[in-house]
């Protein structure tokens, strides 16, 4: 069995700010530049770029809240390390869930799941905290 009190932080931060990086990367990759060089064109995205929007800003707060929560740690467990997997997993579908909210904006079933997905996000986040502060009190 592993010692937790050996188990720093430093790999959790460094393995999910990369995955919360590379989550950005990608959903930027997925903003597709229209061919027609018209502004009217460019006004026509704008529910594919309102939805990355939205999609940065929520990565965003996550990767802040997580780096602000992390650095209050200053152990790691099985507990701790699965949690922040389950967080990082949800998040990880955001790009999806974006380009599939942005290309059907007014329908209500991608509406549906953006939210569901950011929901559960949410609570695998309070969770983290949770398991975070059972370890310290």
């Amino acid at each position: 069995m592993l010692d937790s009190r050996r188990m720093r932080t430093n790999r959790i931060e460094a393995f999910s700010d990369g995955v919360m990086s590379i989550l950005i990367t990608i959903m930027v990759l997925e903003l597709k530049a229209p061919h027609d060089p018209s502004p009217a064109s460019l006004a026509s995205m704008w529910p594919t770029f309102f939805a990355y929007i939205l999609s940065f800003i929520i990565i965003a707060i996550y990767w802040v809240n997580h780096h602000h929560l992390i650095h209050l740690v200053t152990r790691v467990d099985s507990i701790i390390l699965w949690t922040n997997m389950n967080l990082l997993f949800w998040i990880s579908l955001i790009p999806w869930v974006t380009v599939y909210l942005g290309d059907n904006h007014a329908l209500p079933f991608p509406v549906a799941l953006y939210a569901g997905v950011s929901v559960v996000a949410a609570i695998f986040f309070l969770l983290l905290l949770s398991s975070i502060v059972s370890h310290h009190r």
